[in-house]
């Protein structure tokens, strides 16, 4: 089944995630106070929504308490985004990742319980998305508009296998570039290199390869 997820704020961070999600294929439900911001978004996310996030009557009337992965990027009101979360929290809502302002917003949203907090202008929206979408994404860096290297844990769906069973240049247009086991990296691997458990691939290749790489091979299902 595919995760829902919840964006509250959509602004330029909250934006960014919210459309890398729903081009990852994910169900988004946007959520904003601006209905021009909501409009902008309707077409973007499968459902988009005016609603004051800091109203436990709100959202729980949207039904929050059934998504998955809850993301909460309010722009400058600090007030409105610990509320929110505390909400959150207390509705059950499994993952929770807000968006924090300075150091001191991320003490009390960690105090609260928040399961991630990001800094936006440390931490692109990109990047996040893709970590959020499986766990076995680590790191994902942008190269260019349309390229990028993503760092992937091995998981079941690759362990045991040698790149060339995986055939992932041919399949997937991506390049292994290294492996990271434990200690080691192997640095231009060979194909008849056996990949194992938790082991970390780093691969280099075009977005659109990327994701198609992600979605067959990292992401458990």
């Amino acid at each position: 089944m595919k995760k829902e997820f919840a964006v509250i704020g959509l602004g330029r961070f909250g934006g960014s995630i919210c459309r890398e999600l729903s081009r990852e294929g994910m169900e988004v439900l946007a959520i904003d106070l601006d209905e021009d911001k909501v409009n902008e978004y309707k077409d973007i996310a499968g459902h988009a929504v005016i609603a004051d996030s800091t109203d436990e009557n709100v959202l729980r009337e949207l039904g929050l308490r059934n998504i998955d992965h809850v993301i909460v990027a309010i722009g400058d009101n600090i007030q409105a985004s610990i509320l929110t979360a505390l909400m959150l929290k207390e509705l059950g809502i499994k993952t929770i990742t807000v968006k924090a302002q300075n150091d001191y917003h991320e003490k009390v949203l960690n105090k609260i319980g928040a399961d991630h907090v990001v800094h936006p202008e440390r931490d692109m929206g990109k990047r996040i998305a893709h970590n959020i979408i499986s766990n076995n994404i680590l790191d994902y860096i942008e190269l260019s508009d349309d390229h990028s290297v993503v760092e992937v844990k091995a998981g079941s769906k690759m362990s045991g296998r040698t790149l060339v069973d995986l055939d992932i240049r041919a399949q997937y247009g991506c390049n292994v570039v290294a492996i990271k086991r434990k200690k080691d990296v192997i640095v231009s691997p060979m194909a008849t290199e056996e990949i194992r458990e938790s082991d970390v691939l780093i691969v280099i290749g075009a977005d659109k390869d990327i994701s198609r790489f992600e979605k067959n091979l990292v992401v458990e299902d």
